[in-house]
């Protein structure tokens, strides 16, 4: 008999995070309107004036994600 208790895993891959997790929290993120596509046909999500504003209320540091051209 195994005394490991099953776990729900928050996987990493390489530097962010993956799985379903991570897979669900962008499902949510979309939903919420705080990442979103410019265009229904792109590569990339940006974060939005609203995503901003809620992610700084949970203490996240946004200023630590550098502003790319896409």
């Amino acid at each position: 008999m195994s005394t490991h208790t099953a776990k729900k895993l928050a996987k990493t891959c390489t530097t962010h995070i993956g799985g379903r997790l991570g897979r669900l929290l962008m499902e949510q993120f979309v939903a919420k309107g705080w990442i979103a596509k410019e265009k229904p046909g792109d590569k990339y999500y940006v974060i939005t004036t609203d995503g901003e504003k809620e992610f700084t209320k949970l203490g996240i540091d946004l200023n630590q994600i550098k502003a790319e051209e896409i």
